[in-house]
């Protein structure tokens, strides 16, 4: 029982745990609860759930262990460490901003990435091309309307491309609010609702390379995911979902 609840800790986001026990309470059933988890983690989170015996028949320790989780998760200590694109790699101390690259080819569970302008020129673009090709990963992205599908720039792809060519990802690009198009400028990689990089690069192969830009990477797993509960809260008026 032990290991099976250590194992169901390392699987589980806090958000996840939350969700969880506040359905067991509700009276849900497991099939029930379960229909807030992502699609391509319901399988393994229902496998660590009965092992554990963390189910509603079992509410009481179901509760307590589910309850457990979101409070070490939230408990996290942050770690921050500087992200650098400076022109002749320059920086004497913090990562590129390359490595947000690997970071991303790291993912097991999420990637969720919102940018301005995205170029096909970015390592960011490949990386994000084979997480979302590997089907067990839920990948979302925010990207600007006008940036994406109303400009001239050289590279960009549009919201239908990326979506197109992110198979199974969900793209959602900035929809018109009071009669004007929304700008979407927020510049942040969140991976497995742990890591978090907020980056003044936009994802181009100038911002990674070029240019002056500075971000911070974020080992927190309460920050991470309030960044992406925020943006989920307020998709629907914001933003809609390429198809």
């Amino acid at each position: 029982m032990t290991s099976a609840a250590g194992r169901l800790g390392s699987l589980l986001t806090g958000t996840e745990a939350t969700k969880l026990a506040a359905r067991f309470a509700d009276g849900d059933s497991l099939t029930q609860a379960l229909q807030g988890i992502a699609p391509s983690r319901k399988a393994d989170i229902r496998r660590a759930l009965e092992e554990a015996e963390v189910v509603p028949a079992n509410l009481p320790v179901a509760l307590a262990v589910l309850r457990a989780i979101e409070g070490a998760a939230t408990a996290r200590t942050t770690e921050i460490s500087p992200i650098w694109t400076l022109p002749g790699y320059l920086a004497d101390y913090g990562a590129l901003t390359t490595s947000i690259h690997d970071l991303v080819l790291t993912a097991r569970q999420s990637v969720t990435c919102s940018t301005f302008n995205f170029q096909k020129s970015s390592a960011l673009w490949a990386a994000l091309r084979e997480v979302a090709g590997r089907g067990t990963v839920d990948v979302r992205v925010y990207v600007d309307t006008r940036a994406a599908d109303h400009s001239s720039w050289a590279g960009s792809p549009t919201s239908a491309e990326i979506a197109e060519q992110l198979p199974g990802a969900r793209v959602f690009r900035t929809r018109e609010l009071d009669g004007q198009l929304v700008r979407n400028h927020a510049k942040f990689v969140a991976v497995d609702h742990q890591f978090l990089v907020v980056t003044s690069a936009n994802f181009s192969y100038s911002a990674e390379h070029r240019n002056v830009e500075l971000g911070l990477r974020m080992d927190s797993r309460s920050l991470t995911e309030l960044v992406e509960k925020q943006l989920r809260d307020v998709e629907s008026v914001l933003y809609e979902l390429k198809i």
